[in-house]
């Protein structure tokens, strides 16, 4: 059983702005140019369509409309706590767990904790996956996701 990753930092505004630019804006922050199921075919993706809410949705919709479902919402707990069943245009089989805490440090600063486990999912695949998506949560969420909470 591989160990999770975790990736904790602090983002420049409050807990409930935190959560909110985490959920409903994710497609401003998520680097759809360099990070995107649509890339594999030598395409473009458009958006990510985001259902905020327990059971919802998050899809990447390319340019031509094809879409990738990359995960279902397991528990949404404003502005609290979510978590993900995540596979990024995988199989719903193949897919991770992110979970994600909001704590209010004060009311200009929160520190944010993801949690992303159970690569057992992946199969063979576990460890080559679990490598990959610890190195680009430094893109992801320390620098995307950090930046858009300080706008």
């Amino acid at each position: 059983m591989l160990d999770p990753v975790i990736s904790t930092i602090e983002v420049p505004c409050g807990q409930e702005k935190a959560f909110t630019v985490f959920v409903n804006d994710m497609g401003s922050w998520w680097p759809l140019d360099k990070r995107a199921m649509s890339l594999y075919d030598g395409q473009k993706a458009k958006a990510l369509r985001v259902e905020p809410k327990s059971g919802g949705t998050i899809v990447e919709v390319r340019e031509d409309g094809t879409e990738y479902h990359w995960g279902t919402f397991r528990e949404f707990t404003p502005h609290d706590f979510v978590s993900m069943d995540f596979h990024m245009g995988l199989p719903s089989d193949k897919a991770s767990l992110i979970e994600v805490e909001f704590t209010e440090l004060d009311a200009k600063h929160t520190r944010v904790v993801l949690t992303q486990s159970r690569w057992e999912a992946f199969g063979d695949m576990a460890e080559d996956m679990r490598g990959g998506y610890a190195s680009s949560w430094s893109l992801i969420f320390e620098q995307g996701y950090k930046a858009a909470c300080g706008e």
